[in-house]
């Protein structure tokens, strides 16, 4: 499962790498909304819960599946702007005015990513223009609640009027929260930004996406760009290019904007304290699985607290050696057992280190 980006006849000058101050808002937002995606930031979040106006903190209820959930397209307007080449404002004022430059249709269909279960992907009718894309749109806000089902009824009743209503709750949220914390970001972001200009200018592509984040890589041959996460898109660069957009909020969250007919954007950790090399989700599947089948979880009882041989192991468990050996090359394979010989004895103990990573790794891998 993976985010496919065709790259095929782009140039590398339109590749771009900018701050986005609305995109690190929205970030912002969905730290409020889900702080335990964001352990580091629970000094941050109580500061300014605590300081929070409540006619703010219930605003920021009504709509907030545009950023609990996951993160809207509607934080990167920029990408949805016809023509090559727009970038993100140089201030929130600046890509407020650009979310404003979306048409109704993009603004809907960006506002519904989450409710309406149209081809995200694909070209299709919308629930402006199509009867039975509204009315399937509306049985699934409902049954995510009264609060989804009454944001979903005034977007699609009257859109300029749910458009202002955000660009005036963003423009609180600045004032209230988000100036100051971006004050104190956009030096770092910047920073990020030059230097992964750089490695495209004197590197190449290749080193600047392995920088971004790992589980983004590049195949040249294919003129693909490949983003390892648990879901599955394709999209493509066209005459757009492709847009880089860090963040310092966002970890562990890295984002790929792939929606029919906006121009792609990697919005990705910058700073993050990730591993240098985090497993693919491939390899935490494997893992997961070598440890789900029972056998395998009584032996990795007894090889976390000793090395055992495997006829050690075939006579606790009441099994034949070629059994105990099946079950020892799985966990092997899965990387969760190491072994050392001691004389002509082969002797194998569970990697409690790597195990007990598996639970912030898989917790990273999800919310990837």
């Amino acid at each position: 499962m993976s985010v496919h980006i065709d790259i095929a006849g782009m140039r590398p000058e339109s590749v771009a790498v900018v701050p986005s101050p609305l995109a690190e808002l929205g970030m912002a937002l969905h730290a409020l909304s889900e702080p335990g995606h964001h352990p580091g930031l629970q000094g941050w979040v109580t500061g300014v819960t605590a300081r929070l106006d409540p006619h703010l903190a219930d605003r920021m209820c009504e709509a907030d599946f545009l950023w609990r959930t996951t993160f809207s397209d509607l934080f990167l307007p920029y990408a949805g702007i016809p023509g090559p080449g727009t970038l993100p404002g140089a201030t929130l004022a600046d890509e407020l005015d650009l979310l404003d430059k979306l048409t109704d249709e993009q603004f809907v269909d960006a506002a519904l990513e989450f409710t309406c279960a149209v081809g995200y992907g694909t070209c299709g009718p919308t629930a402006l223009t199509d009867a039975e894309v509204r009315r399937r749109s509306l049985d699934l806000a409902a049954a995510r609640g009264p609060q989804q089902l009454r944001f979903s009824e005034r977007l699609l009743a009257d859109p300029p009027r749910i458009r202002a209503w955000l660009r005036q709750f963003l423009q609180d949220c600045d004032e209230a929260f988000f100036a100051e914390t971006w004050s104190r970001l956009r030096h770092q972001l910047a920073a990020d930004a030059r230097h992964k200009t750089d490695l495209l200018r004197h590197r190449g592509l290749a080193e600047a996406l392995a920088a971004v984040s790992p589980a983004v890589t590049l195949d040249e041959a294919a003129a693909e760009i490949t983003v390892d996460k648990l879901g599955e898109g394709r999209t493509a660069t066209g005459e757009d290019g492709l847009l880089l957009v860090p963040t310092s909020l966002g970890w562990p969250h890295l984002m790929v904007l792939h929606r029919h007919g906006w121009q792609p954007v990697l919005h990705y950790p910058a700073g993050s304290p990730e591993l240098a090399a985090p497993p693919t989700l491939e390899q935490l599947a494997l893992r997961m699985t070598a440890l789900s089948h029972p056998v395998r979880m009584r032996m990795c009882r007894y090889l976390a607290r000793s090395a055992y041989t495997t006829g050690e192991l075939a006579q606790v468990h009441g099994m034949t050696a070629p059994e105990i050996s099946r079950h020892l090359a799985v966990l092997k394979k899965a990387g969760l057992i190491t072994t050392r010989r001691r004389g002509r004895y082969v002797l194998h103990q569970l990697d409690v280190t790597m195990v007990a990573r598996l639970g912030s790794e898989f917790l990273e891998g999800i919310l990837r």
